[in-house]
């Protein structure tokens, strides 16, 4: 190593030594200066100073030569030697007090304590006092005694009278107006009243909910539709359509501001002042007992408490005595008929497809082959006899031993052309694919057995008008759906 890299080495070695140096004694002269400032104990501005009076923040100071040690009696005012003035303003009472008991002091610390004396001058009239006594206020006054010239400068020691009412308790609590008074400035301090809130207003809501009960509503039936109804207090939007049923099928029907009935859909700018609500109670699942209609109407209270409407709720007692014998039909007519087309040896998917989308039937997105009216509904039904479904990759590598044909008498218009359609079908495609017609016992048909499921399905259809469900109508459609 040679010198000149010692000679640096030492050098930033000094620099760095400087500057420690400087950093301490720059940080004790901050301590010293904090020490001067706050390092000792401060003097009591308020108990180092004497003063006879304060008032209105105003400090007043009476001359050392003027001051005299006050007497023990009052002096006598004459006509040429009337009373001095008080420093602060004198009052008198007329009224005498007897038994007085001292008052505790509220005057500043170094003033002396106040003595009770009874009136000594009787002539003083009571409108010349500040405070009214006949009110019940205490009334205090500081007396000056009179000063010479020729004693000593001594402390002053002042004579306070403090004059009180016969009944100051009664006087103080039996105000009216229940006034706290301060006994220092005699000013009033009026209690502030308890604050009343305001119940607040309910707007009347804008459709009449008795009147929107019997609206006529096409979506909807009486007997198999439990309903409810919200009526709002102001217009809105709505937003989401609720979840109110996990079960059964219900629909939200909206009553606009121009009082136009409709689906009620959450779009932008359409504003609603009223609801009708209805739950299908009657459907394959059975008629909905009273503990589910229940809960639906507590959901339909949410939701009109969250759209600031009321809500007006079908009775369910009445409700189910009315629906019970619509969903007895129901179970009685629900019924489907079906023939089985069976092969003795297996048919090919592909051959099985092509067959049936030549007489008009399509792959449905269930998994089965529809016949569809001109309206599109499924009128007959094509299905595996195991219950599985028809997929295109299937029908494409699979072979099959037949299929079954369904026919729904809830679900198929009324007639026996309707019938004799379904019947036709069968045979033709019995006759393509050279498959046999059979019924549940594999027993092959017989023209007997077809007039008596002709006969059958047409009573249970009749059955059906009488109740008013149309088969294959729209109400139908929702109950056995």
């Amino acid at each position: 190593m040679n010198d000149t890299l010692l000679i640096i080495i030492a050098f930033l070695l000094l620099v760095l030594i400087a500057v420690f140096a400087y950093n301490m004694i720059q940080e004790n002269r901050y301590r010293a200066k904090i020490r001067d400032q706050f390092g000792h104990a401060d003097r009591d501005a308020l108990l180092g100073n004497k003063t006879q009076s304060v008032r209105d923040g105003k400090q007043d100071k009476l001359k050392p030569s003027k001051i005299k040690k006050a007497a023990n009696k009052p002096s006598k005012p004459t006509k040429n030697n009337p009373p001095a003035p008080s420093l602060a303003t004198p009052v008198v009472s007329s009224l005498p007090i007897e038994d007085s008991k001292p008052v505790p002091s509220t005057l500043p610390r170094d003033v002396p304590a106040p003595k009770l004396i009874k009136s000594a001058n009787p002539s003083v009239s009571v409108d010349d006092t500040i405070g009214l006594a006949n009110e019940g206020r205490f009334n205090w006054a500081i007396a000056s005694s009179q000063s010479t010239d020729d004693e000593p400068n001594e402390s002053i020691e002042d004579s306070i009278e403090v004059s009180l009412p016969e009944n100051p308790i009664a006087d103080l609590v039996g105000s009216s107006n229940r006034e706290l008074v301060s006994p220092m400035n005699h000013t009033p301090i009026s209690t502030p009243a308890p604050i009343v809130q305001p119940e607040p207003i309910k707007r009347e809501v804008l459709v009449d909910l008795h009147d929107l009960s019997r609206s006529q509503l096409s979506w909807f039936d009486a007997r198999a539709d439990y309903m409810a109804y919200v009526s709002l207090r102001e217009p809105q939007e709505l937003y989401a359509v609720p979840r109110l049923s996990n079960r059964y099928r219900f629909q939200i029907v909206g009553c606009t501001m121009d009082g136009l009935f409709q689906v009620a859909e959450p779009i932008p700018g359409v504003m609603y002042q009223a609801f009708a609500i209805g739950l299908q109670a009657i459907s394959r699942n059975g008629l909905a007992n009273e503990r589910e209609l229940s809960l639906f109407g507590h959901q339909v209270k949410s939701f009109a408490d969250k759209m600031n409407g009321e809500i007006l709720l079908t009775d369910i007692p009445a409700f189910l005595e009315v629906a019970q014998p619509l969903d007895q039909i129901c179970e009685r007519v629900d019924q489907t008929i079906a023939i089985h087309l069976v092969s003795r040896i297996s048919i090919l998917g592909i051959e099985l497809r092509s067959t049936l989308e030549d007489l008009g039937f399509q792959l449905m997105q269930d998994g089965t082959f529809g016949f569809c009216e001109v309206g599109g509904e499924v009128k007959y039904s094509a299905v595996t006899l195991d219950g599985s479904q028809f997929t295109s990759s299937l029908l494409a590598s699979q072979p099959y031993k037949g299929f079954s044909m369904l026919f729904d008498i809830t679900r198929v218009p009324h007639g026996e052309s309707n019938f004799d359609e379904f019947m036709n079908l069968a045979v033709r495609l019995s006759s393509k694919l050279n498959l046999e017609l059979v019924d549940d016992q594999i027993n092959e048909l017989s023209t007997e057995w077809l007039k008596d499921v002709r006969s059958y399905v047409l009573d249970r259809q009749s059955e059906m008008l009488k109740v008013g469900i149309e088969p294959g109508g729209v109400l139908a459609q929702r109950l056995f759906s």
